[in-house]
């Protein structure tokens, strides 16, 4: 089984690298086109701004791959992100892969934005990715800025307002939250990935 890591210059690629060589699974890091078409997964990390992760992918010509491709794709984090039409983060268009706009947390009294921390997921629906995560586990998350809750939610999160964890369309999916820093809930999306793909 072949896993590609699009190289998207984020500073979280060594710690998802890391977690998942716990799993014993080598990550290809990679920007080569050929090598994420031909992968049996594919995994966007992203730290930072969507302009930024968008910016990168544009100069190493990979938007076409990423929105061609046949094997299941997930993004994390900054990289979820970019899987939508559009962020309101300096306004950036993304692949559109996931329908739906990425909008900032709303600061409200007692709700601090960026939303750094632990947080409980809620299941909305069943799938794969997210089997044996449960109904009140936790995840940590480190944000500014969120996808809304819609059909293809499998897991939200609340900070404030009600946003999407964890989505799935299709081949393509996304968590929110940084899974190579949320233990074993991390480390069980994961595998859940690997062993499954998006079944």
């Amino acid at each position: 089984m072949r896993l590609a890591m699009i190289d998207a210059g984020g500073a979280n690629i060594g710690s998802v690298r890391y977690a998942l060589g716990r799993l014993g699974v080598e990550a290809e890091l990679t920007t080569d086109a050929e090598v994420i078409r031909s992968a049996d997964r594919v995994i966007l990390p992203g730290v930072g701004a969507a302009a930024q992760v968008m910016g990168r992918l544009r100069e190493l010509q990979l938007i076409e791959t990423i929105k061609a491709l046949q094997a299941p794709l997930l993004g994390v984090c900054v990289g979820m992100q970019v899987l939508f039409e559009h962020s309101e983060e300096d306004g950036t268009p993304c692949l559109g892969l996931l329908s739906g706009k990425v909008a900032k947390l709303p600061v409200s009294p007692g709700i601090r934005v960026p939303h750094m921390g632990w947080n409980t997921l809620s299941a909305r629906r069943e799938a794969s990715l997210t089997a044996g995560i449960g109904a009140q586990d936790q995840a940590y998350f480190v944000h500014s800025y969120a996808a809304p809750v819609s059909e293809d939610c499998l897991s939200s999160a609340t900070h404030g307002q009600e946003f999407s964890a964890v989505i799935q369309r299709g081949r393509v999916a996304g968590a929110q939250f940084h899974p190579e820093r949320s233990a074993a809930v991390g480390a069980r999306l994961l595998q859940n990935f690997i062993e499954h793909g998006l079944a």
